[in-house]
C-alpha cells in the first residue's frame, strides 16, 4: 500500500491536470498487453500496423513485468495542459543517475532487459546516450499512436475533471475518491492506494496532490518513488466512450416524436455533460449540438446548470420518461 498524508493545505492544493506525455508512456502497457484492456483493443489494433520502423524491443522494455513504468518517463506537469514538447524536454534533462535508478526500480527484482544494459554502466555517457534514444523513440511513438487521437482523448480527461470537481464541490475529498477507484480510500486527511507493490507512506507537507486523470490507466498509478511529489494518474470516466461507435437513433417513438438527432442526443444525457463532450461522443459539431439542446430544454427534456465556465446538461424527469424503454412507462 502506498498512502498520501494530506493536510487542509495541501487539500486547498488539490488540483488537476492534463499530460499527453503521461498517457503516451501509460498507452504502453496496453500495448505491452492486450489483456489489460479490452476497450482498447481496436486502439491497439489501429495502431500496431504502423509501429514497424520503431525499435519496440527498447519500447517494450519500459514496462515492467509487473507493469511498472520508469517516474522519470512522467514528470510532474509544471502547468495544467502542457505541449508533449515541452514535456519531453523534461525528461531530456533527467540527471543520468535518476534514470539509472528509474529503470533498476522499475524492473526491480527482475533483471533489465537486454535493451536496457547500459544502464548498469558505472559511467554516466552510456546512461544519459540511452536517455536521449528513449526520448527520440517516444516522440516517434507519440506521432503515430497517440497525436492523432489526442483531441478525443482530451476531451474525455477534462469531462473526467469537471465531474470531480463538482464531487469535490459537493462533498469534499471524501466524495472525490469515493468512486475514482476501489483501490482508493480516504480516511482522516491519508489517502491510501492499495494493492500496490510498493509499501511506503508520503507526506505531502505543503506540496498539495496532482491529479492527472488517464485514459490508458487501468487503476491508480501514483509515483514509485517514495522521493516523488504526491500525485496520483487515475482511470478516467467516459473511456468506453472513446472508441465506440456513435448512438444509434434510439426507440422509434422517441425518434418519430423528436427526430432521430435530438433522440440520440437525450439517449446520453443521463449524467450531466458539457457541450463539447457531447459533440465529441456524437461526431459532429459543438454548434450543431447546441441547436439540438436549445429546443430540448425549451421543452422541459433536459435541464441545464452552469459549473465553472462549462455549462452541463441533463435530462428531466420528463426526459427521463421519454427515453425510456418502450413498454417501460409506469
Amino acid at each position: 500500500m502506498i498512502s498520501f498524508v494530506l493536510d487542509v493545505e495541501d487539500l486547498a492544493d488539490t488540483r488537476f491536470a492534463v499530460s499527453p506525455l503521461n498517457e503516451t508512456v501509460f498507452s504502453l502497457r496496453v500495448l505491452h498487453d492486450p489483456g489489460l484492456s479490452a476497450v482498447h483493443l481496436p486502439w491497439r489494433r489501429s495502431v500496431l500496423g504502423g509501429l514497424g520502423g520503431l525499435d519496440t524491443e527498447l519500447l517494450m522494455s519500459l514496462v515492467a513485468r509487473r507493469r511498472t513504468l520508469p517516474d522519470f518517463l512522467t514528470p510532474r506537469p509544471a502547468s495544467f495542459a502542457p505541449a508533449f514538447e515541452d514535456e519531453l524536454a523534461v525528461v531530456r534533462r533527467t540527471p543520468p543517475g535518476l534514470v539509472r535508478r528509474d529503470l533498476m526500480a522499475t524492473h526491480a527484482p527482475d533483471p533489465l532487459p537486454p535493451a536496457l544494459r547500459d544502464v548498469t554502466a558505472a559511467d554516466d555517457a552510456p546512461v544519459a546516450a540511452l536517455r536521449d534514444t528513449i526520448c527520440a523513440l517516444l516522440r516517434q511513438y507519440w506521432e503515430i499512436a497517440i497525436k492523432p487521437r489526442w483531441p478525443q482523448m482530451r476531451l474525455v480527461v477534462e469531462a473526467d475533471m469537471t465531474y470531480r470537481a463538482r464531487q469535490l464541490a459537493m462533498g469534499g475529498a471524501r466524495l472525490l475518491f469515493a468512486d475514482m477507484h476501489p483501490n482508493l480510500r480516504w480516511h482522516n486527511g491519508v489517502l491510501c492506494i492499495a494493492k500496490m507493490i510498493s509499501r511506503h507512506q508520503v507526506a505531502a507537507s505543503g506540496r498539495g496532490l496532482l491529479l492527472l486523470p488517464s485514459v490508458f490507466a487501468h487503476k491508480p498509478a501514483p509515483p514509485v518513488s517514495p522521493e516523488e511529489p504526491p500525485s496520483l494518474v487515475h482511470p478516467s470516466r467516459g473511456v468506453a466512450t472513446l472508441w465506440a461507435s456513435a448512438p444509434t437513433d434510439g426507440a422509434p417513438a422517441l425518434v418519430s416524436l423528436i427526430g432521430a438527432p435530438r433522440a440520440r442526443l437525450l439517449g446520453l444525457l443521463d449524467e450531466p455533460l458539457p457541450t463539447v463532450e457531447l459533440a465529441r461522443r456524437l461526431r459532429v459539431t459543438p454548434s450543431a449540438v447546441s441547436q439540438h439542446l436549445r429546443v430540448l430544454h425549451a421543452t422541459g427534456l433536459v435541464t441545464r446548470a452552469r459549473h465553472g465556465r462549462q455549462v452541463l446538461y441533463r435530462r428531466s424527469t420528463l426526459g427521463d420518461r421519454l427515453a425510456a424503454p418502450e413498454g417501460s412507462y409506469g
